[in-house]
């Protein structure tokens, strides 16, 4: 897990708030710090012109205009900082307080400047823009109650300050120091409800590390989320073992009734333990499994680093033929294990396909989510699972005919998903296009797909023969396993090789 930020933490606790809300905080105070650059360049330009419009001249320098100046240089520094990367939480807690207080220090020498003519001195107390910004920057910042005590007592002193700076440069006389702090104990009093919205804030946080404690594991910045749920970084409580969590979402399970979440759930168990087993290269490893305390499905995996082959074809365009037979080769090893172990992956999809370096190797491929998709999406408790949410088992753009009925699935559905995949490798296009979910479910059905070599001529005629045997309507049309699709593909590869070299290296 990443270092303990201390100032970040509730007093008296030892529960460090989660990292992920920590970078939040510092995005917040990089947009307060980006709003603070222009405030206070924006402020003295329209004071200036309002004096002009009075006669005054356009270049007459205030006083206040370097104090003014000068914070605009500080909020710009600070946003320059934040926006730099990553920064140390503790540091960024700090940095937010420290800004508050200078702040609250130009904005008191500016209100107290000089008295406004025509208005006679009143020492009654009055709320001056500083209480806000201590609430404001409570209800941004998670740093500990204590801390923002201290910074938001020196924060409402500077109103007291700012007239005492302008009294001693003869400026006017404010009379005894009571009637100066009488004036200001509205912002004493706003700083005891800060100091509460920074206890809140800080017992929410932790509130929400505990949640993300799962078994042995603690939660960490959220990866990425999707339709069935929510994928954290992770790491075990006593082992350096980093690893990847994905949360089931709970309303998932919450749309069943009684025996029904109950066999889902048993459902779940049973097709994570097969997951576990799984021992190919090519197949994300799955560390452990449960359910959390307040119902949550979760599975621990390991933790990849790399992208997905939607993500690089999004970045890079359409692959060229052998290197999409090299992926392909990879995704069918790990299918083919998981179908002789009776597991359908139901959900085979370029998002669902992880490509990055193992060891000396690059494009090495990791298929994602074995065994937790069929848990909750096929017939009898998955299938109302799916409904109640508004989900479809699998998804529209890469699923087999088979799929939309009731009839048996088996590992040739992931066949064709797999020629989809291959269509969308080589051609950076998907097999239909539809407007809605239920127009490319029709045209799965009852469409005759186009061969890649239609949008990538240099696609061999061999592979497209093959991608268009995947992509058969009927499941006994098309390959009998993924071990006799990756036999082809190493022969197509053969082929292309030895064609590229009797060409000199150019097809």
């Amino acid at each position: 897990m990443s270092r303990v930020a201390p100032g970040m933490l509730t007093s008296g606790s030892s529960r460090p708030l989660p990292q992920d809300l920590l970078r939040q905080a510092s995005r917040r105070l990089e947009i307060v710090a980006l709003m603070g650059t222009v405030l206070w360049t924006l402020g003295p330009v329209l004071r200036h012109l309002a004096l002009h419009a009075e006669g005054a001249a356009w270049d007459r320098l205030l006083p206040v205009d370097l104090v003014a100046a000068g914070c605009a240089l500080v909020s710009l520094g600070l946003w320059f900082y934040l926006r730099g990367g990553d920064r140390d939480p503790l540091a960024v807690g700090d940095l937010g307080l420290g800004y508050m207080v200078a702040s609250a220090f130009a904005i008191g020498v500016l209100l107290h400047w000089g008295p406004v003519p025509g208005e006679s001195l009143s020492t009654e107390p009055r709320i001056t823009w500083i209480g806000p910004l201590i609430l404001m920057f409570a209800a941004l910042a998670p740093v500990s109650p204590w801390k923002m005590l201290g910074a938001g007592f020196l924060a409402a002193s500077m109103d007291p300050l700012g007239m005492v700076i302008w009294e001693a440069a003869g400026t006017y006389d404010f009379g005894p120091m009571r009637n100066i702090l009488v004036m200001h104990y509205p912002s004493y009093l706003l700083l005891g409800v800060a100091v509460v919205i920074s206890h809140v804030v800080t017992r929410l946080g932790q509130q929400v590390g505990r949640e993300r404690e799962l078994g042995s594991y603690r939660l960490g910045e959220l990866l990425g989320s999707g339709g069935m749920g929510a994928v954290y970084r992770a790491s075990h409580r006593m082992l350096a073992r980093p690893a990847a969590i994905k949360l089931i979402r709970p309303d998932l399970l919450a749309a069943l009734e009684g025996e029904q979440a109950e066999l889902a759930t048993a459902r779940f168990r049973r097709e994570a333990e097969a997951a576990a087993r799984l021992r190919s290269p090519h197949t994300v490893e799955l560390f452990d499994f449960g359910v959390s305390d307040d119902g949550a499905l979760y599975a621990v995996m390991e933790l990849l680093e790399g992208t997905t082959l939607e993500a690089l074809v999004r970045r890079e365009g359409p692959l060229p033929t052998e290197r999409a037979i090299r992926l392909l080769v990879q995704v069918c090893e790990s299918l083919e294990e998981a179908h002789q172990a009776g597991l359908v992956h139901r959900d085979i999809k370029p998002a669902n396909i992880h490509v990055g370096r193992l060891g000396l190797r690059d494009d090495f491929v990791k298929v994602l989510d074995f065994g937790l998709v069929k848990s909750l999406a096929e017939p009898t408790a998955g299938h109302e699972v799916a409904t109640a949410v508004g989900m479809a088992a699998g998804t529209p753009a890469y699923m087999a005919p088979e799929m939309t009925g009731d009839e048996a699935v088996d590992g040739r559905a992931d066949l064709y998903s797999l020629g989809c995949v291959a269509h969308y490798l080589l051609t950076g296009r998907l097999v239909f296009d539809a407007a809605t979910a239920l127009q490319m479910i029709a045209r799965h059905l009852y469409d005759t797909p186009e061969p890649p070599s239609r949008f990538a001529p240099d696609v061999p005629a061999a592979l497209d023969r093959l991608v268009l045997a995947c992509l058969a309507k009927r499941p006994e049309e098309r390959p009998r396993s993924a071990a006799e699709v990756a036999r082809e593909l190493e022969a197509i590869a053969v082929e292309v090789d030895d064609e590229v070299f009797a060409t000199g290296g150019a097809l």
